[in-house]
């Protein structure tokens, strides 16, 4: 699956922000481009005694405001166009959240469900030793993504203390606990979703009780619905990549992760508790007040997105929303809460992480969460203010936001008007 236009799709919302504000060209040029992308092929000794080589890469995309930051996925679709898109995301989504980081991401393309638990320890490591000239704590700072967990983190960090020949905690974030991993970093993505649903809540039109379709139940995707039932709300409808289930007086959600975590598909439920069985495929059109998109990218686009009922449509995955999707839910009057503000409570956590790593000294559940809250609510109020202002969508709001930053940090290494002057 070839993702080569999926950086042209997401230059158009850099150009469409920047059209909002008076921005130096100086600023575009830099952010058009990732400043540096690095190849490499992983050659590892499958347990058959047989060696595999897979591709792999990093991406720093800007660093004006800071290390780089951004996730590692290995996914058997990845390629270089949609590592570099993501760094670009990433680099927004630091600046909308005002984290002293620009953006980076990583990708290995490789099916890791088809790795035993040792060859995927040992491609975690050749990923490091391959990439660690790019990487580093004050440098790139990788972390989680797709189809990569905390115990992945855990073995790349120790690769990078093997490398360096001292313990670096810093130089990766959503490491297991024991081994300097932050506590809420497990649900930090849907919570951050949570508490700007949440805070937005009055001005969004949402009462008590709102049901909820979750597209995708992984790690992100069975954290909002927890944090959604456990506030009243019903989950009426979720998929995963086998199948769907639904039922209007909602999900048992018990049901749901059992057969998620003994490695059935949500659809095995069908028949229990009135779960009904339904297409993946539908999942974006049923009756639901919020619809959370937590796959992949391009999960609603200009197929399917004159389907969607929901009122908001929350973005925990990246991308899940095409630009020509993006156009039709307007014009319907759904309210998108754009990926680089909904689910940027994952990287703001990874921040604390870091910092907590740095400095040597731990924070409470307490307090991680009451910090999330406190910049989830003060962004999201502002990219709202911003929207209603310019009387444009929260997605472009939220690029503007981020931009406004970005240009300020560029523009203090002068510009053209500056050096002509």
């Amino acid at each position: 699956m070839s993702h080569d236009n999926l950086l042209d799709q997401a230059l158009v919302r850099l150009d469409e922000a920047a059209a909002h504000l008076s921005i130096d060209p100086d600023v575009i040029e830099k952010l058009k481009y990732a400043r540096e992308t690095a190849k490499a092929r992983l050659m590892i000794r499958m347990d058959d005694g047989s060696r595999k080589s897979f591709i792999a890469w990093r991406c720093r995309y800007d660093d004006t405001r800071g290390p780089t930051k951004g996730g590692i996925r290995f996914h058997p679709d990845s390629d270089v166009f949609e590592v570099e898109t993501l760094a670009f995301w990433m680099t927004f989504k630091c600046a909308v959240m005002n984290l002293p980081y620009g953006g980076g991401k990583g990708a290995v393309r490789v099916d890791p469900r088809k790795l035993s638990k040792a060859e995927l320890e040992r491609l975690s490591r050749a990923y490091m030793q391959a990439f660690a000239r790019v990487i580093g704590p004050n440098r790139d700072i990788p972390a989680p993504d797709v189809y990569t967990n905390a115990m992945i983190m855990g073995w790349m960090a120790d690769e990078y203390a093997q490398i360096v020949g001292q313990t670096e905690p810093a130089v990766i974030t959503g490491k297991p606990i024991a081994l300097g991993g932050s506590l809420g970093r497990d649900d930090a993505t849907a919570r951050g979703g949570y508490y700007l649903v949440r805070h937005l809540a009055t001005d969004l039109g949402l009462g008590q009780g709102a049901r909820v379709a979750v597209q995708g139940f992984g790690n992100a995707g069975q954290h909002i619905a927890s944090l959604f039932a456990a506030d009243g709300h019903k989950i009426v409808a979720v998929s995963d990549s086998s199948g769907a289930v639904k039922c209007d007086s909602g999900l048992n959600l018990q049901k749901l992760f059992a057969a998620k975590a003994s490695g059935q598909s949500v659809s095995s439920t069908a028949g229990e508790d009135g779960h009904e069985l339904m297409s993946a495929d539908d999942l974006v059109g049923v009756d639901c007040d919020i619809l959370a998109p937590s796959a992949l990218e391009n999960m609603i686009h200009e197929g399917n997105a004159a389907q969607v009922k929901a009122k908001i449509v929350l973005e925990l995955a990246n991308g899940p929303v095409t630009s020509e999707a993006d156009a039709i839910l307007e014009k319907n009057g759904i309210v998108v809460l754009p990926d680089i503000l909904a689910n940027a409570g994952g990287v703001t956590v990874s921040y604390f992480e870091w910092v907590q790593n740095r400095q040597g000294f731990y924070w409470t559940i307490e307090e991680i969460h009451d910090r999330l809250k406190t910049i989830m609510e003060r962004e999201g109020r502002a990219i709202w203010d911003i929207s209603r202002e310019k009387n444009i969508s929260m997605r472009t709001a939220a690029y503007v936001h981020a931009l406004g930053r970005l240009a300020e940090a560029i523009e203090a290494h002068g510009t053209q008007s500056f050096f002509t002057s």
